[in-house]
């Protein structure tokens, strides 16, 4: 076992929701169990293209308040709910002192807007007289005046600290599953540096969100047709993304922080690389992948691993990280296990998501079985100490994150 510094990030909260549980405890159970894990899907509100819906919530249990609950999107709202999960589980909920020093970081896209008005607009503005003086006096008349706040990508963090009372510093990164990544990687960063002691990490994801799927259908990214395969048998065409309803957050501290005051260890994140650039050019792609078999090379060297992949499933980012992972297998034992097939797509929050569903196994000291019978996940002989969480956006951005067991 490594030698343990003060300053490592360790896990010691999971607030995890999804369209398959409620809890990490539950998508434990479930990932575990004797029959693989189907999370619910949605193959008709918007045909032909499904999505994974949340799982049944009481929002009450995390926004005590209805009147928070009305001002808050969907996606804030989720958001909302798994920071406070979060905090519940690491044993901080209520503890002002431990809130009032609590750092938070949110990877977070933009709000939801209204398709109501949309549509009245691209309706309407054709026939119009007058176009510009139609879109202004529909935009000054019908948009709620909360709309321009409710789409700021940073009133997650906000509403999270109103209702939690998290009144550390506050960041918010945009990036898609970049950011997601991100967030991370600076919690890490912060934390090894002296810079912050305790930090709440996290994203969350509405896969209902009509505009969203309106922007990733026009992008081709999207999986056409009720019968979902899981991720990595999603060859047939170029959108292979299944969105997802999440929202999952980590409460991440220092070692003598969590220490300090008898809090339990999920497992160390030993570290993040975060990187984008263009994928056509081959030069410049594999000089980030390198960067990545460094890094994975100086914290594992050819120890067996486990990955929890969260490929998107869009066909080329998939097809790359494949080969990737494909190599790095020939260099030391992997086991592989696609996140998508089992939680979905949650774009921002899939890294966190990811990231939460290593821990989890780490600190039962097990690894989930294969989630389908492409051939691709290998079953494991052991439960291993070190789980790499690899993350391909479906567009740009290329992450690995280093999970570490504490036993």
């Amino acid at each position: 076992m490594a030698a343990r510094d003060p300053r490592d990030a360790v896990i010691t909260g999971i607030g995890l929701v999804s369209a398959l549980a409620d809890g990490v405890g539950d998508h434990h159970r479930l990932l575990n169990g004797n029959e693989r894990a189907k999370p619910l899907l949605d193959t008709e509100s918007y045909a032909p293209y499904s999505f994974h819906p949340l799982v049944e919530i009481d929002l009450g249990t995390q926004i005590p308040r209805r009147g928070d609950q009305r001002q808050m999107e969907n996606w804030q709202r989720y958001g909302t709910y798994g920071a406070g999960l979060a905090l519940d589980d690491a044993g901080i909920k209520g503890d002002e002192e431990v809130l009032g020093r609590t750092n938070l970081i949110v990877a977070a896209g933009g709000g939801e807007r209204d398709p109501e008005v949309d549509s009245t607009i691209a309706d309407g503005i054709d026939a119009a007289d007058n176009r510009g003086a139609f879109l202004n006096e529909h935009l000054m008349n019908d948009l709620r005046p909360t709309l321009f706040l409710a789409q700021l990508s940073n009133l997650l963090a906000g509403n999270i600290s109103l209702v939690h009372h998290v009144i550390g510093s506050s960041r918010t990164f945009m990036g898609e599953e970049l950011g997601g990544a991100m967030a991370l990687d600076r919690a890490h960063r912060q934390i090894r540096a002296n810079q912050g002691d305790i930090f709440l990490v996290g994203a969350a994801n509405n896969a209902g969100r009509p505009d969203m799927l309106l922007y990733l259908a026009l992008g081709d990214c999207l999986w056409s047709g009720a019968d979902v395969p899981s991720v990595w048998q999603r060859g047939g065409q170029p959108g292979g993304v299944v969105s997802g309803s999440m929202a999952a957050f980590l409460v991440i501290e220092s070692r003598a922080h969590a220490e300090a005051r008898g809090a339990r260890i999920y497992a160390q994140l030993d570290g993040v690389i975060a990187d984008r650039g263009p994928r056509d050019d081959a030069q410049k792609r594999e000089k980030r992948l390198n960067r990545q078999r460094a890094f994975l090379e100086a914290k594992t060297g050819t120890a067996p691993i486990g990955v929890i992949s969260a490929a998107s499933g869009a066909r080329d980012a998939m097809e790359l990280e494949r080969a990737f992972l494909t190599q790095l297998s020939e260099e030391r034992p992997m086991a592989i296990r696609g996140a998508s097939t089992v939680l979905g797509h949650g774009i921002e929050a899939q890294m966190p998501s990811s990231v939460a569903l290593a821990a989890a196994a780490l600190e039962k000291g097990t690894f989930f079985p294969p989630f389908d019978d492409s051939g691709f996940e290998d079953p494991i002989p052991a439960p291993p100490d070190v789980i790499a969480v690899s993350m391909w956006g479906y567009w740009r951005g290329e992450a690995l994150a280093i999970i570490r067991a504490e036993r």
